[in-house]
């Protein structure tokens, strides 16, 4: 006999509930761990998914680079000129801010994740992109720049609405990104099951930040986390696992994902947040 349940979320109103039907485990009269990975069903709606799941006029640019093994303190000198060239910009100044820098430590080596806010939405972006095509001393920089690296990526994403909002962290923390590739259509049935799972991370104050891809690579999901350091990090994720209700939200997503990876990220020298 089948047994429903609904999944239920801190969501803004225009979020739509998820129907799950799963049969009970005859052994133990208990959900089990295969019952919660069928596949659930989702509400036809007429608006845009990334309306539901962010509900801010505020979008963030996620530069990936990655350097020249040989070049790293050249490239971390000529970014920081970037940043000091557009935080001397008054019109540059008004809508975009540099969230965070960092070298990855573990993971893809050799490699820089910078974080920007926008403030404005796109018109902030196009304005931005209209001093810059103008401007000379940008474009050397950005020349001198393919000097240091191997390849960039670009991607404009937007921060889940139910994600607490970002906290600058003062000197010493490790960060992890959590990068997942989801399944195309199942983006509102993740921030559903995460808008119930994020409650389960804050203990520590280790939720940084959470994004979705809106330009670039799509169906992306990256969870930022804070931690003082690795042993900090373990004792974290151990102690979720042992909040009732966070193997369920687990066990919900797994089977939206296609491909995930970690790495481990050291704050530069010039980073806002540390």
């Amino acid at each position: 006999m089948a047994l429903n349940w609904r999944l239920v979320a801190r969501l803004p109103q225009n979020f739509r509930s998820l129907s799950v039907t799963a049969p009970k485990s005859e052994s133990s009269g208990r959900e089990s761990w295969l019952s919660k990975l069928f596949v659930r069903t989702i509400e036809p709606t007429k608006e845009s998914h990334s309306r539901m799941l962010s509900d801010k006029e505020i979008i963030y640019a996620l530069q990936t680079h990655n350097f020249r093994p040989n070049k790293r303190e050249e490239y971390l000198e000529n970014y920081k000129k970037h940043v000091d060239y557009f935080n001397s910009h008054e019109k540059i100044t008004k809508v975009l801010q540099l969230v965070s820098s960092w070298t990855v430590n573990v993971g893809d080596q050799d490699q820089a994740l910078h974080l920007w806010k926008y403030t404005g939405g796109f018109h902030a972006i196009d304005s931005v992109m209209d001093v810059l095509n103008q401007s000379k001393e940008y474009q050397k920089l950005f020349s001198e720049q393919a000097q240091y690296i191997r390849s960039r990526h670009l991607q404009y994403i937007l921060q889940f609405s139910y994600w607490p909002e970002i906290r600058f962290r003062s000197p010493k923390h490790i960060y992890e990104i959590r990068s997942y590739t989801l399944k195309p259509g199942t983006m509102i049935e993740w921030g559903n099951n995460w808008a119930r799972a994020i409650n389960y991370r804050q203990n520590n104050n280790e939720a940084f930040a959470g994004f979705f891809s809106q330009v670039g690579r799509l169906y992306n999901v990256h969870h930022i986390w804070c931690y003082k350091d690795l042993n900090s990090r373990k004792e974290t994720r151990e102690s979720a696992w042992r909040s009732p209700g966070w193997d369920e939200c687990v066990a919900y997503t797994v089977p939206l994902i296609k491909e995930m990876h970690c790495r481990i990220l050291i704050p530069s020298s010039f980073s806002p947040t540390q």
